[in-house]
């Protein structure tokens, strides 16, 4: 008999909570579960469980409310797959206030009130409540982000449970309860999970994104540092079974364990990881005239933070300007809301009109523009000094386009022969390659031709097949020791 699946997806609702939308994470968490769900030999295997702060134990959810819960953060319930990342709100959605089932009605019937009254508004009038409330929306959010990082571990209150659970989990010894997200958004999240094991002889799973926080001290705040160790070395030396998004990420588990003394019960083991995300389209695609035309412009998407090295993109593009025509020149469009770390960054380029205008800072792209500036892109970039794995990268060969990548990291797994690889640290070694291809119009060409004939999305089916195998695995390696 094969095992029961039991995944926590506590963190989905405290991150719906906090009013985000879903960044990489969560929408990777939600399309593996929803893969998973998917399988025919994993119906009735696949369960879902949250945390109860009263009886301090894990209750039962269905997968509906997890849908339910993933729409609300996504912005509504017209939900599509396509191959985009992390997105901002529509231009045509109201500032985002995220309601979920569990929102109280005194709360919930304003906000939706004045979404629909919102929706009703002329299009001008609409985009000057966006350009009034987003300085207040960002400040809220940085001085949220400056108290937490100060904690020295940051306790995030639990999202409310209904009233009326649905059951006490059925748990059975062998059962597998398993952790797919953000067990570390909140200090005490994995004592659930843990007691849970310990007290129903369940065996636990949890999959590694990166141990960027644990490799990179300098772009993480000490308590948020603290937080994640504590996690992550309890979780590991617990876990039957630990997966990874990458090999990379794999070899850095296994190399972390050992410096530490950590004794593993397996070894971490990679799975590939889907094309493209869940997200909201319009069913009226918006035309967008702030684009630059098509076949004038490189593309780099991401929030600009250090850790993603905008700022060798810039001093290249600095090169550029410096030693080609400017009419040689093609544009640099960042598309991403500006993080942590960068304020030098941003205040270069504004010091600078941002390069002369040869680089364009789009904040608050829709889905639709953002396909726009894939499919009119020349090539993208992604010169991060740390990935777990990848998906922007992948995502511009969903759309057949090439793209320049750090060889940092995860990201040649990611890209394979159809990127072209940098050295992230390396400005004048960047220049060269980017300059070479801006100029190679006709080896361009060819390349974006390779791309579009030989790039082979993941599908999420294989990444649920790849999860099943791995439990199952464990399954048969505990009735041999046995």
């Amino acid at each position: 008999m094969t095992a029961r699946i039991w995944i926590d997806v506590e963190d989905l609702f405290i991150y719906a909570a906090l009013a985000h939308r879903p960044s990489g994470i969560p929408r990777l968490e939600f399309e593996l579960c929803r893969a998973l769900v998917a399988l025919l030999e994993s119906e009735d295997r696949v369960f879902f469980v949250r945390h109860d702060e009263q009886q301090q134990s894990l209750v039962e959810v269905t997968w509906e409310e997890v849908e339910l819960l993933f729409e609300e953060m996504s912005g509504g319930s017209d939900l599509q797959t396509n191959g985009k990342l992390d997105m901002p709100p529509n231009e045509s959605s109201a500032p985002q206030i995220i309601v979920s089932a569990n929102t109280p009605s005194v709360f919930a019937r304003p906000i939706r009130a004045a979404r629909t009254i919102f929706g009703m508004l002329p299009s001008d009038l609409q985009k000057l409540v966006r350009f009034v409330s987003t300085p207040a929306r960002a400040l809220a959010r940085s001085l949220l982000h400056r108290w937490r990082s100060r904690t020295r571990a940051p306790a995030v209150p639990l999202a409310p449970i209904p009233r009326d659970p649905i059951a006490t989990p059925d748990f059975a010894a062998g059962d597998i309860l398993a952790v797919f997200g953000l067990p570390w958004i909140s200090s005490d999240y994995h004592s659930y999970d843990r007691k849970a094991v310990c007290e129903k002889g369940l065996r636990f799973a949890v999959l590694i994104y990166d141990l960027i926080p644990l490799r990179r001290h300098d772009w993480f705040d000490d308590g948020i540092i603290k937080s994640f160790q504590a996690w992550f070395e309890d979780a590991i030396q617990l876990a039957d079974v630990i997966l990874t998004i990458s090999a990379a990420t794999a070899a850095d588990v296994s190399a972390y364990a050992r410096k530490a003394g950590l004794a593993l019960r397996t070894v971490p083991t990679p799975i590939p990881i889907g094309t493209g995300f869940t997200t909201r389209r319009n069913s009226v695609p918006v035309r967008s005239t702030r684009l630059p035309p098509p076949d004038t412009y490189a593309l780099f998407v991401s929030t600009i933070e250090v850790r993603k090295n905008h700022a060798l993109l810039v001093r290249v593009w600095q090169l550029l300007c410096d030693n080609m025509p400017p009419e040689s020149v093609p544009t640099l469009v960042f598309v991403g809301r500006v993080g942590w770390l960068v304020s030098d960054l941003m205040q270069q380029l504004r010091n600078s009109n941002f390069l002369q205008s040869k680089i364009v800072h789009i904040e608050d792209a829709t889905d639709e523009e953002l396909e726009s500036l894939y499919d009119g892109c020349l090539f993208t970039l992604y010169p991060s000094f740390y990935e777990g794995w990848g998906l922007p990268v992948t995502e511009s060969h969903s759309f057949g386009r090439p793209c320049i990548a750090s060889k940092a990291t995860s990201l040649p797994e990611a890209g394979g022969p159809l990127a072209r690889y940098i050295d992230p640290d390396n400005a004048t070694g960047a220049y060269r390659v980017i300059r070479e291809t801006i100029e190679d119009r006709a080896g361009l060409r060819k390349w974006r031709d390779e791309v579009q004939r030989d790039f082979r999305p993941v599908r999420w089916r294989q990444s649920a097949e790849a999860v099943v195998r791995e439990f199952d695995l464990a399954a048969i390696d505990l009735r041999a020791a046995v």
